[in-house]
């Protein structure tokens, strides 16, 4: 019995494999973009959470008395969320990057999550400011 010839493979296979290439290759460098999107959003909570408490430590010595001192307490502590809300969202957001990278070099669909990162961090970030709002107005 002889061995079957193989097809010569047709050149539209080829531009079809090229092409599928070329996508997981510009899906890659698109999770890259947003992730680094994420690291500058959360550098920026960061960074607002620390100007924020300088802000009022300056006042606060500026302008002693009793009532600063409490616009100040409560000011930390907003910073401090700001701090802490950036540094959550970093991890995340590598995390979030390393399992949808993963899946990309084991050759499977990335998924779209049912509850994004983004919608987390932007619930959170409104409850902060919600809290920092109403602990400035109880004032």
């Amino acid at each position: 019995m002889s061995e079957p010839t193989p097809k010569p493979v047709e050149p539209n296979t080829i531009l079809a494999q090229d092409r599928t290439r070329m996508a997981s290759f510009r899906t890659q460098l698109a999770l890259d973009r947003t992730t680094l999107a994420w690291i500058r959003t959360a550098l920026t909570m960061a960074s607002f959470g620390f100007g924020t408490v300088a802000f009022f430590r300056s006042l606060e010595h500026d302008v002693p008395g009793n009532e600063t001192q409490k616009l100040h307490q409560r000011v930390v502590v907003l910073g401090v969320a700001l701090i802490v809300l950036g540094m959550v969202s970093t991890a995340l957001a590598g995390v979030s990057h390393w399992f949808t990278l993963r899946r990309l070099m084991r050759g499977e669909t990335p998924v779209l999550r049912q509850w994004p990162l983004s919608i987390t961090v932007a619930m959170l970030l409104s409850v902060v400011c919600l809290t920092g709002l109403w602990a400035l107005l109880l004032r």
